[in-house]
């Protein structure tokens, strides 16, 4: 009687393993944590936003100002032809010349050369003439064919008056005449500087084909050079520099 009492006892019992009840989870195994990685990832995010912000400071900070794109001899101008703008940045230990200002700057001369390149500061021009004592600025309005095509500022040059009746009226000084030629040269000038001039190429319109030319000579030769120059019997040439 006892055997069978545990046999039924036993009997009672499922063998299926007991199912958890609906709505429970089995337990989740704890997550690894990485503090490290994760201030990593808050340094990155906080570095990034600095150096935007330092970007759009640094943009909100530049200026436009003049940048000389072709060499300026001493005494020159500068030009539309020979600038450009640029941006710096901001600095008011720096005097920088505006880009706005170029046309206040044309009426200056350069104080020494500057080459192309540079961006220049005030300092860098004046607005006094640079005329040494019996020195006189005259200005030429030339034909192609009065003046070489490789003119150009800081030149030196030879001025010569060219007449057609085989008689030359200016200085003996280095005239040569030529009967049978019916034309006649003789020199003005041995020695000038070309201080300004503005070719065709420029981005100031030319109002006519003449070639607007400024020298620098010689006080005692420039009204017998101005009255050629008005006569358009004025010729230039190229002598060397040194």
């Amino acid at each position: 009687m006892k055997i069978q009492e545990r046999t039924g006892a036993g009997g009672g019992r499922s063998s299926v393993p007991a199912q958890p009840m609906s709505g429970e989870r089995l337990p989740a195994p704890p997550r690894e944590r990485k503090p490290a990685l994760a201030a990593l990832a808050v340094l990155l995010i906080l570095v990034g936003a600095l150096g935007a912000t330092m970007l759009v400071l640094r943009a909100g900070d530049r200026i436009e100002v003049v940048k000389v794109t072709a060499p300026i001899p001493a005494g020159g101008s500068v030009s539309k032809a020979n600038t450009a703008s640029v941006l710096v940045a901001a600095d008011d230990g720096i005097d920088y010349i505006p880009w706005e200002q170029l046309n206040g700057l044309m009426k200056l001369k350069a104080v020494s050369a500057i080459p192309a390149g540079v961006v220049p500061v005030g300092q860098m021009f004046t607005g006094e003439t640079g005329l040494a004592a019996g020195q006189a600025i005259v200005g030429l309005s030339l034909k192609e064919g009065q003046y070489p095509g490789s003119l150009k500022q800081g030149d030196l040059v030879a001025a010569y008056r060219v007449t057609s009746n085989g008689t030359g009226t200016g200085s003996s000084t280095g005239s040569t005449d030529s009967s049978s030629s019916g034309a006649g040269t003789s020199l003005i000038v041995d020695k000038a500087k070309v201080t300004d001039l503005k070719k065709a190429d420029d981005s100031e319109v030319i109002s006519s084909t003449n070639l607007p030319v400024t020298l620098t000579v010689d006080a005692t030769k420039a009204a017998e050079l101005a009255q050629a120059a008005a006569a358009g019997q004025v010729a230039l040439v190229l002598i060397p520099s040194s």
